[in-house]
């Protein structure tokens, strides 16, 4: 099992669900770095359950400890340890799953695998396993703050209602002040009544963030399997009920020109830049100092509170009724995630081009 994300900047995790502690490792972190506990535990804060009605309501504080690579305040340059323990599982409402599998759920699958699996909030495939990638990512928005590199993320689509696709038309200080976490007051309205509508009829659905990177440096990334917005892709899709990914104009440049999407070049200043940005900040693989801006959707939950077809593990038919509490969308919370991803992936990106640290 993989359980290492990055190459120079690098976040090894460890913990399940319904465990004693969620956990990981960050190595390669910047020397002299001001290591700000009260911000990163603020992106925890804001993956964290029980938020709002319209998240689960497991009441887990989510509290980190940094367990080492600290000292005076600032980051030594060696690995980072750090500890989240769960305090608040409710194992006995998976006790009817024991034997069964859950319809789009990682259970069968983890059993073809290890021949063994935690039925407990589905173990090592939990959600909750992301909380070390929310502790990772804070501490690389802690570095990248030193270049003025700003990552913001936030939801873009909730079922049908869906934002427009340009960014710039959207204030990321609202993001935060809905609980789904969308800049537009009125769209996020008509979300919030969506899902609500959805979790009385014991049903999900999913919806799609969207991230904006700003001040990226230009020149990160390489040209042939390593291409930045490939390993930016392969971070969305390491993420729990994530189906889908692109960048720049995505899927709808498929119906377009090349005489509408290319970006052509200006110069001001002695500096070269873009005059639109179709490519999403991102060219033959590598930044060109533009905006990167990409789309992720998410799946809907896959824990429904409705009768479900199924089978046990000898293959014998049974209708599984789902007990806990689970997500009705998982997209509000997925937000501070996309952003803990992305902004592992522009710090090692960085690193390895040696831009600055090194």
């Amino acid at each position: 099992m993989r359980n290492t994300f990055g190459t120079l900047f690098t976040l090894t995790t460890f913990g399940e669900s319904h465990g004693e502690a969620i956990g990981g490792v960050v190595d390669g972190m910047p020397a002299g770095i001001d290591i700000d506990m009260e911000f990163i535990q603020s992106e925890l804060s804001r993956r964290r359950p029980g938020q709002s009605h319209i998240t689960t309501q497991r009441n887990e504080q989510d509290q980190v400890e940094l367990l080492s690579g600290v000292f005076e305040g600032k980051s030594t340059g060696c690995p980072i340890g750090f500890i989240v323990r769960n305090t608040n599982q409710r194992s006995a409402d998976y006790d009817n799953l024991r034997d069964l599998y859950r319809p789009s759920h990682a259970d069968y699958t983890y059993a073809a695998k290890y021949g063994i699996r935690d039925y407990r909030g589905g173990g090592r495939s939990s959600a909750r396993i992301t909380i070390s990638r929310c502790v990772g990512g804070a501490l690389a928005k802690l570095a990248l703050r030193q270049l003025g590199v700003s990552i913001n993320a936030y939801t873009s689509q909730v079922g049908d209602v869906a934002l427009d696709r340009d960014y710039t038309k959207y204030d990321f200080a609202e993001t935060e002040r809905n609980p789904v976490r969308c800049p537009d007051p009125i769209a996020a309205q008509r979300m919030e009544q969506l899902i609500s509508e959805v979790k009385a009829e014991g049903d999900t659905i999913g919806g799609v963030v969207t991230c904006v990177v700003k001040n990226c440096p230009k020149g990160i990334g390489e040209p042939e399997f390593g291409k930045l917005h490939a390993m930016l892709g392969a971070a969305m899709l390491s993420i729990n009920a994530a189906k889908g990914f692109e960048y720049g104009e995505g899927f709808s440049c498929a119906t377009s020109r090349g005489s509408r999407q290319n970006d052509a070049f200006v110069a001001e200043g002695g500096n070269i830049h873009t005059s639109t940005n179709h490519s999403g900040g991102i060219q033959g693989g590598i930044s060109n100092g533009e905006d990167i801006y990409f789309r992720t959707a998410f799946k809907p939950t896959a824990t429904i509170l409705q009768e479900q077809k199924t089978v046990d593990s000898t293959g014998n038919s049974a209708i599984l009724q789902a007990h806990g509490r689970h997500d009705p969308c998982v997209v509000p919370r997925a937000v501070p995630i996309v952003e803990a991803m992305t902004a592992m992936v522009i710090l090692d990106y960085i690193m390895l081009n040696k831009h600055t640290f090194l």
